[in-house]
């Protein structure tokens, strides 16, 4: 209960609830507390059947997900040695840059480094939400598919890493793997 619906006293403790209100309060927080019991017992459940990821294991979304990252990284240098202009510059250094971190992130990804799927599942959501918004204002059909083709890829990998992220995390068990 917050601060301000407690009735205070003169003396500035806080007033204890009347037999009334604390009837009214009581079932809400108990059937509160039986779903957070239940939620913490299917988590619990989730957590007991991951497997760490295998020596040498790559899943699909892990494996996709670094061809992406390389074929973003090896566009965006082509793209720049073509002469590519936005808004009537070359941005090469952020190309360039933009280029090294994807390489990075292909690399990362393929070592199954938890940092750098982390980091991709963040670019994959800036993503779509970039895209959904675009979608929002999308003033062709040529716009509508992009848009579309960006969420319809990014979704599932984004879903996809959820559970490798997980995979990576979970510590090796001396019966296990």
């Amino acid at each position: 209960m917050g601060q301000r619906a407690r009735k205070r006293r003169r003396d500035g403790t806080a007033a204890r609830a009347t037999p009334r209100e604390a009837s009214r309060t009581a079932p809400a927080d108990d059937g509160l507390a039986r779903g957070y019991a239940r939620s913490r017992e299917r988590d619990a459940a989730i957590r007991a059947k991951l497997t760490p990821l295998a020596p040498g294991e790559r899943p699909l979304a892990l494996k996709v997900s670094a061809a992406l990252a390389l074929v973003i990284a090896i566009a965006n240098v082509v793209v720049m040695a073509a002469g590519w202009e936005v808004d009537g510059q070359r941005p090469v250094a952020g190309g360039i840059a933009f280029a090294v971190v994807m390489l990075a992130a292909a690399a990362g990804l393929w070592q199954r480094r938890y940092w750098a799927v982390l980091g991709f599942e963040a670019l994959l959501g800036i993503s779509m939400l970039f895209a959904f918004l675009a979608l929002l204002r999308a003033g062709n059909a040529a716009a509508v598919a992009l848009c579309l083709a960006v969420i319809a890829v990014s979704g599932p990998l984004f879903w996809g890493l959820i559970r490798v992220m997980a995979r990576i995390q979970v510590p090796r068990r001396s019966g296990v793997g």
